[in-house]
């Protein structure tokens, strides 16, 4: 099954699945989490809310809501600006404070593209997202790979309406095209904003008594991810730098990101949040995934040494010893990623 058959089959069996949940009022007098018709907002800490995406056919990041005195900070604007606006109403369902503050954790679309949906606020990121997203963010690769699945699904299902075996099927398909055209609109209208206010290493708010910390712990899922972190609730949103298991590698910084992942484990933490799936507490999870990506390396460099492609390394790469903690059951690993390290040891003349 091809990418953008899987994409939409996942769609049609997503859109069978209903979020059910209390009221509003009744949610939020039990601590319990709160859900919109898009999004569930899990409380963390006082004030601070975990928000994952529940529209079933689309990819999105999850975002971090931290309530303060007198305002509302916000860490990652999601995909596109409908769905910045989709939160942005959800977050007014919480808290009347006005959302003043905006932090990027890493530049990718997923994470940073609906920002114009904040309208005025303070946008916080590392100076190496600011360079990105103030160059041409639209054309980056990463970018363009997603967009072209996007653009290719409409066609896909137009073809699949067509062939449909019943009518429930046609339906189904119909929905999830609407869905991919309204879609495609959305990520049309994107004009990504740059961060204004930048960081190379540390930059600490203070909102209200709460202390905010944004810290570049190294590179590693790109070259300017930041953690958000909350001393006092010893809690730290990673973004896509840190998750129980490996993350993107295509645009990453493959052979630093163990000791980036070391560096955050220096950090006073109960609660690790990522940037998609549920928060953990293991902070043993940083080192093997830190194991994983030097032994990938590793392997990766050993083939290439010895005359391999990047397809063929991709192919001779056995991580199966990871079968355990990380249900890596097959030898061989993504291509992409392997391009990716390959492309690095030429820019570095290795």
């Amino acid at each position: 099954m091809n990418s953008i058959a899987r994409m939409a089959t996942t769609g049609l069996v997503a859109a069978a699945w209903c979020l059910c949940g209390q009221a509003f009022a009744e949610e939020a007098e039990s601590g319990g989490p709160i859900t919109t018709d898009t999004h569930r907002f899990q409380p963390l800490a006082d004030g601070v809310y975990l928000a994952m995406y529940t529209v079933p056919r689309f990819f999105n990041s999850n975002s971090l809501v931290v309530v303060n005195e007198n305002d509302v900070l916000v860490v990652d604007s999601h995909i596109t600006p409908n769905a910045a606006k989709e939160l942005i109403a959800g977050i007014a369902q919480i808290t009347d404070k006005p959302i003043t503050t905006l932090v990027y954790t890493h530049f990718h679309y997923d994470h940073a593209h609906g920002t114009q949906a904040f309208g005025d606020v303070q946008i916080i990121g590392h100076e190496f997202t600011y360079a990105t997203m103030a160059g041409d963010p639209l054309n980056e690769p990463t970018f363009q790979q997603w967009f072209s699945g996007q653009n290719r699904a409409v066609p896909w299902l137009e073809g699949q309406i067509e062939s449909a075996e019943s009518d429930q099927q046609r339906e189904q398909l119909e929905a999830s095209l609407s869905a991919a055209r309204a879609h495609l609109e959305h990520v049309n209208s994107i004009v990504p904003v740059p961060p204004d206010t930048t960081l190379s290493d540390r930059l600490t708010l203070y909102r209200g008594d709460r202390e905010i910390q944004v810290i570049f712990c190294g590179r590693a899922h790109t070259g300017g991810d930041v953690v958000v972190y909350l001393p006092a609730d010893r809690l730290v949103y990673t973004g896509d730098m840190a998750f129980q298991g490996p993350s993107f590698l295509g645009d990453g910084y493959v052979d630093e990101w163990p000791a980036t992942l070391m560096k955050l484990k220096e950090l006073d933490v109960a609660m690790y949040v990522p940037g998609h799936g549920p928060p953990f507490t293991d902070s043993g999870r940083l080192d093997i995934v830190a194991a994983y990506y030097g032994d990938l390396w590793k392997q990766v460099v050993a083939a290439r040494a010895d005359g391999a492609n990047a397809g063929a390394a991709a192919a001779q790469v056995d991580l199966r010893s990871y079968a355990d903690t990380l249900g890596i059951r097959r030898p061989g690993t993504d291509a992409q990623t392997v391009a990716r390290i390959y492309r690095l040891l030429d820019e570095r003349g290795e």
